[in-house]
């Protein structure tokens, strides 16, 4: 197996990331190395670690890397590698306040961080952790905060264009994937925003002095860039950054969105939800996934169910904010290793950035070992026209082993679906279902686990079928 270079980490000027035989490495620069260096020496990359907020990282001897041996890193892989257009307000407020955290924690020891890229930071569940140790670089006394303009861009503003105008910032981070612009955030915000003093001086005032920067005079330029920002100055900026963003509140959460309030009015009566919710455990019980995908995952509590029952850990996806935000908040009160993402399956992640790779796209990203569709198929095959054959393939292709949920028309949540459309859904059968899901995997179990006639099916993937 040969070392391949992550093609996301061509910007960073110290090193690189490569994978080698499932392992993450990261190639340094001997400058860069000798940083490093200084960075174990400082007792700031054990505080670090103690705390769980860098990912475990030690000097790697790895022969099959060769000369570049002497100098390079291993770092423990993270689950899933997630986005932050894919994150939920919360997850970003979360990224954003951890941010700051970590830099205030590595100014006392005498470090600053050289950027402020969202991209740095992970989740392992909803607790964030930092993957570039090389963002860490001594600090010089008076030194301006480098990654000011790339915080703002890549966490207050789109926290921002949420908390304040109740427009959610994930397609247009994802349109933009350096984040939000303050010019664009200005022209959203609306004259009762401009007033507010820290609206403009974190947003407008730097705004009005970038663009005057832009037309000034070079020396004048270049003396303004000279000029020194004391440490407690810059202490006190990060402090008040962080006491803004912890009171900004997600609009999303208190609301009832089309899906936040399903688990309470869902359709099934109390003893069907615990027919549905024991046939997921059993399964569960029996494939043991580490990795598992709940598509369509709502307010989690499937996913709940799941590592209640052996799952390791679970990534979830919905389209609904209010839905997330209550997933987010089950993952946090109950600490579970659940991993809430904003995902429209019709129109997942694409790989996009540079030459298209430098941010992956989901299929290119991560493989679970199963997945679950509770709930989901109806959505995209009668709200969205995908036929099932196509569905099926897409599922099935996720993973080898899940379970899958039918929804027959008769099923009243179809039945308003189809109240203000033309039903053009002729092949929209179980019998239709149960064909194509055998074509593709080995049907182990079924279980009708409604009165609507909702069915769950446990699949296995034959291997060997084309």
């Amino acid at each position: 197996m040969s070392i391949m270079r992550d093609q996301g980490s061509f910007r960073d000027p110290a090193g690189y990331v490569a994978h080698y035989n499932g392992r993450v490495f990261r190639v340094l620069r001997e400058d860069a190395f000798a940083s490093f260096e200084q960075l174990k020496s400082s007792g700031l990359l054990t505080e670090l670690f103690a705390r769980k907020w860098l990912v475990p990282t030690e000097l790697s001897s790895e022969p099959a890397l060769g000369d570049l041996s002497s100098r390079v890193l291993e770092h423990q892989p993270i689950g899933f590698i997630s986005y932050p257009y894919e994150w939920p307000f919360e997850l970003l407020k979360r990224a954003a306040l951890f941010h700051l955290d970590l830099h205030l924690l590595a100014l006392q020891f005498g470090f600053t961080l050289s950027d402020a890229s969202a991209y740095n930071v992970q989740f392992v569940g909803t607790e964030p952790i930092f993957i570039d140790p090389l963002s860490l670089v001594p600090y010089d006394e008076g030194q301006l905060w480098l990654g000011r303009r790339q915080f703002c861009e890549q966490f207050l503003n789109p926290l921002l264009l949420t908390a304040l105008l109740k427009i959610p910032f994930n397609a247009w981070y994802r349109g933009s994937v350096e984040g939000i612009a303050s010019e664009d955030l200005a022209r959203t915000l609306r004259a009762k925003h401009k007033v507010s003093w820290r609206i403009w001086s974190e947003v407008l005032l730097p705004l009005w002095l970038q663009r005057s920067s832009a037309t000034s005079d070079p020396s004048k330029v270049t003396a303004a860039a000279q000029r020194k920002l004391p440490l407690n100055a810059l202490q006190f900026m990060l402090r008040n950054l962080k006491t803004w963003i912890a009171g900004l509140r997600d609009p999303f959460a208190a609301d009832t969105t089309v899906w936040s309030s399903y688990e309470a009015e869902n359709s099934y009566f109390p003893e069907e939800e615990q027919r549905k919710q024991a046939f997921v455990s059993d399964f569960i019980a029996r494939s043991r996934p580490s990795t598992l995908w709940d598509l369509g995952c709502n307010a989690g509590l499937y996913a709940e169910t799941a590592l209640r029952a052996g799952a390791k850990y679970i990534v979830g996806f919905d389209s609904d904010h209010g839905a997330l935000s209550l997933a987010v908040q089950r993952a946090v009160r109950g600490g579970l290793k659940l991993l809430p993402l904003l995902m429209d399956a019709c129109n997942p992640s694409p790989s996009q950035g540079w030459h298209q790779a430098e941010r992956a796209g989901l299929n290119s990203r991560s493989r679970p070992d199963a997945i679950l569709a509770l709930a989901l198929e109806h959505h995209i095959a009668i709200g969205r026209n995908v036929p099932l054959p196509m569905l099926l393939d897409w599922m099935i292709g996720l993973a080898d082993r899940g379970v899958v949920e039918f929804v027959p028309k008769s099923d009243p949540a179809i039945q308003r679906m189809l109240s203000t459309r033309r039903d053009i859904f002729d092949r929209y059968s179980q019998a239709e279902f149960e064909s194509e899901l055998s074509k593709r995997a080995s049907i182990e179990r079924a279980e009708v686990v409604s009165s609507s006639g909702r069915t769950l099916y446990a699949y296995a993937k034959n291997t060997s079928r084309a």
